[in-house]
């Protein structure tokens, strides 16, 4: 069980990088994004039709992830040109049509077959207390760990992390002060385009290779950064990572064939959790 549980690590980190990546969005910019998913996994197939056509590996998965850095930008744009001053609500909702619109694109570009996955970082891995861990179960939580740390630095010491702080809280006025509200943004949406890529192909091998199925680990992610309620990085990132614990530990039991869903279990609890004190007020 143990052996299973190390192996669900691989999936957790990829949700704890898209978790914090929500997480960003949310805090930065008042938007759960849907669509993250999908923008990443728009340019991870586009490193898998590059690869697929003799393309060198580290080309495709370099065009791949400027590819949803791109898209990213893109869709980070039309939110800020048109719906800044929208209530999250609003915003929101605009993130499911940008994942329609991605699926749909997606479908017509790359079709429904699957396609043929590399692997970034190969089959090799460590021995550790009689139990092995792959190198990209390594590479993804050291990734995670880093972009939460990173993330949570960069917001606190750097003049650009107070612009986007000043952003989240009051865009209007931020940009009456001169900050450049649509570019700080803009980069936000690229930059989770970007790792969003990156976690999907890291995890890609794991799962599926359907372009659908892909654009469902948002659902997992957010459940994660459900955990520390879209506010916390290092929440986030916990959250992530039990979520692949979970479903490592449940491909041992009976339940196997369902371990991909248990996320909305962690979702429910962390939603019960967070209403704990009105339950509290209510019965007193």
């Amino acid at each position: 069980m143990l052996q299973a549980a190390l192996a669900g690590l691989l999936s957790g980190g990829a949700y704890a990088l898209l978790a914090v990546c929500l997480v960003l969005l949310y805090r930065m910019t008042g938007t759960l994004n849907f669509a993250l998913g999908a923008m990443g996994v728009f340019g991870t197939f586009v490193m898998f039709s590059l690869h697929e056509g003799g393309r060198p590996l580290g080309l495709a998965v370099g065009l791949g992830l400027l590819t949803s850095v791109g898209i990213g930008g893109l869709l980070g744009w039309a939110m800020a040109r048109w719906f800044a001053e929208a209530p999250l609500q609003v915003r929101s909702s605009v993130t499911i049509a940008y994942l329609i619109a991605l699926l749909t694109l997606g479908f017509w570009i790359f079709g429904t077959n699957p396609k043929p996955v590399p692997h970034l970082v190969g089959f090799g891995g460590v021995e550790l207390l009689g139990l092995r861990i792959p190198f990209a179960t390594l590479v993804t939580l050291g990734l995670a760990g880093l972009l939460a740390l990173g993330v949570a630095l960069f917001l606190q010491r750097t003049r650009a992390g107070i612009w986007l702080r000043a952003l989240a809280e009051r865009p209007t006025a931020a940009e009456l002060l001169g900050v450049p509200v649509q570019v700080l943004t803009v980069g936000v949406w690229a930059f989770a385009g970007g790792v969003s890529a990156l976690a999907v192909m890291l995890i890609a091998p794991n799962r599926s290779p359907e372009f659908g199925v892909l654009s469902l680990l948002v659902l997992p992610a957010m459940a994660g950064a459900l955990v520390g309620l879209f506010r916390s990085f290092p929440l986030a990132l916990v959250g992530g990572l039990g979520i692949g614990l979970i479903e490592g530990v449940a491909s041992s039991l009976p339940i196997a064939p369902y371990r991909q869903a248990l996320w909305f279990l962690v979702m429910l609890a962390a939603l019960l959790w967070s209403q704990r004190k009105e339950v509290w007020d209510a019965a007193r």
